[in-house]
C-alpha cells in the first residue's frame, strides 16, 4: 500500500542544518485531488485518546511541519504534530505493549467525499514515530459527537490496513474504496507521533442541500467542483481558487511563474454537475503586482462539448473582486478561466443552479456512494 516502501524504517538522528535535508518523500498521483481534511473546508481533529506531548490539532495545519531542536517544554521536546506518550505493558514481567495496543484520533472531513489517497507524514519524528499506522472511515450524517462515532452501531471501513511506516517521511497510501466518507479514525501502533495528515479525494455534495440553496457557486470545492488541470502550478495549486471564503494572503490563491513567451495561462474545472451559470466573480485579492492583466471565462457541456465564451477577455484590477452578470444563462458541466499573459487570481465563483439532468445525476451518484 505504501508508495515509498524503501523508506519504511528508521530515520537518521537530526544532525543539524536544514531539518528537511534528509526528508523522504515521493510523487503521489492522488495529490492532484483536493485535501478533504483541509481546515479551510471545515475539517477538524475532534478527539484523540492521548496527546501528551503534542496536540492532535497539529495534524491538519496546512503548512509543513516545523522543527526547532532547542524548543523544549515541561513535558519534553515540543513537536509540531500529534504525539502520544510511550505505551507500557501490564507488569514488570511483560513491560512491552501488546499487539493490540494503539492510539487513535478522530478526524472530521471538511466535506464528505470519496477518498483517493492518504498521506501520513512523520516529518521530524525520527526516533518517536509509530511502528505502523492504519486508517478507517465512516459516513455519519449531521454533526455526530466523538461518543456517537465510537458507538457500537457505527460501521468503520478499512482504508489503510495496519502498515509499517518510516520516520521523517511522507508515507503515501492509495485508496480504492468507492464510498462516501465523513469521518476518519487514524490509528498509530502502538504509539508515537505523526506530523501531518492529508486526505485527498473528491467532494460528494448533498443533493438535498444544493436543491434547498437553489442558486449557489457551482464550481466551489465544498459544493463538488474540482480544478482538473492547469497550465502552470509553480507557486500555488489551482484548487485554491475554489476554496471557501476570500483569500487572506498572496499564496492563498493561484499564481503562475513569469512567462517569457507569447502564450497565456489557464485552469480547467469540473462543475458540481450540469448547471446553468448566471453570474460570476473573479477575485484578485492580495495579488497586487502579480495579478493577471486580463481574463476570460468559458464553459462547455460534456467532455466532448465545445467551449463557449461567457466572459470575453476583460481587464482585471489588482487586489479587487470583479463581478459580472451574464446576459443569458450558460449551460455547462465544465468551466475554464484563461488569464493573459500570466500572473494569478485568488478566487473564481460561478453562480447558478443545477439543471434537471444535473440534479438527477448528482442524486444518483450520492445514493450509489452511500452518502
Amino acid at each position: 500500500m505504501t508508495a515509498i516502501p524503501s523508506f519504511t524504517g528508521d530515520a537518521n538522528p537530526y544532525g543539524g542544518g536544514d531539518p528537511y535535508a534528509d526528508y523522504r518523500t515521493a510523487d503521489f498521483p492522488f495529490t492532484s485531488y483536493a485535501d478533504l481534511a483541509d481546515r479551510r473546508l471545515g475539517a477538524g481533529v475532534i478527539a484523540a485518546n492521548d496527546e501528551f506531548f503534542a496536540q492532535r490539532e497539529n495534524l491538519l495545519v496546512p503548512e509543513p511541519a516545523e522543527f526547532d531542536p532547542e524548543h523544549f517544554g515541561h513535558k519534553g521536546k515540543i513537536m509540531d504534530g500529534w504525539e502520544t506518550r510511550r505505551r507500557r505493558g501490564a507488569s514488570a514481567d511483560h513491560p512491552w505493549p501488546t499487539d493490540e495496543d494503539h492510539d487513535w484520533a478522530l478526524v472530521r472531513l471538511g466535506a464528505p467525499g470519496v477518498i483517493r489517497g492518504i498521506v501520513v507524514d512523520t516529518a521530524h519524528f525520527r526516533g518517536n514515530y509509530p511502528q505502523a499506522v492504519s486508517v478507517e472511515g465512516t459516513c455519519v450524517p449531521g454533526s455526530p459527537s466523538p461518543g456517537e462515532l465510537l458507538g457500537d452501531d457505527v460501521k468503520w471501513t478499512t482504508l489503510v490496513p495496519r502498515t509499517a511506516v518510516g520516520g521523517h517521511a511522507a508515507n503515501g497510501f492509495a485508496v480504492d474504496v468507492e464510498q462516501c466518507f465523513t469521518h476518519l479514525r487514524v490509528n498509530q501502533h502502538p504509539d508515537g507521533g505523526i506530523a501531518r495528515l492529508r486526505v485527498h479525494g473528491e467532494v460528494v455534495p448533498d443533493p438535498a442541500w444544493l436543491e434547498a440553496l437553489g442558486t449557489f457557486d457551482v464550481v466551489a470545492l465544498e459544493n463538488g467542483g474540482r480544478a482538473e488541470d492547469a497550465s502552470n502550478l509553480f507557486y500555488s495549486p489551482a484548487s485554491n481558487t475554489i476554496q471557501p471564503g476570500r483569500s487572506r494572503k498572496m499564496d492563498d490563491g493561484w499564481e503562475t511563474r513569469r512567462r517569457r513567451d507569447r502564450g497565456h495561462d489557464w485552469i480547467r474545472y469540473r462543475l458540481a454537475a450540469q448547471a446553468q451559470v448566471r453570474a460570476l466573480e473573479i477575485d484578485t485579492a492580495y495579488l497586487k503586482g502579480n495579478s493577471a492583466g486580463w481574463a476570460s471565462v468559458s464553459v462547455k457541456d460534456g467532455e466532448d462539448g465545445d467551449w463557449q465564451e461567457i466572459l470575453p477577455r476583460t481587464r482585471l484590477q489588482p487586489d479587487t473582486n470583479h463581478r459580472f452578470v451574464l446576459p443569458s444563462p450558460a449551460v455547462g458541466t465544465h468551466a475554464r478561466v484563461d488569464i493573459f499573459p500570466d500572473g494569478g487570481i485568488s478566487r473564481l465563483r460561478l453562480f447558478g443552479s443545477l439543471t434537471q439532468e444535473g440534479a438527477s445525476r448528482l442524486a444518483a451518484r450520492h445514493q450509489e456512494l452511500g452518502g
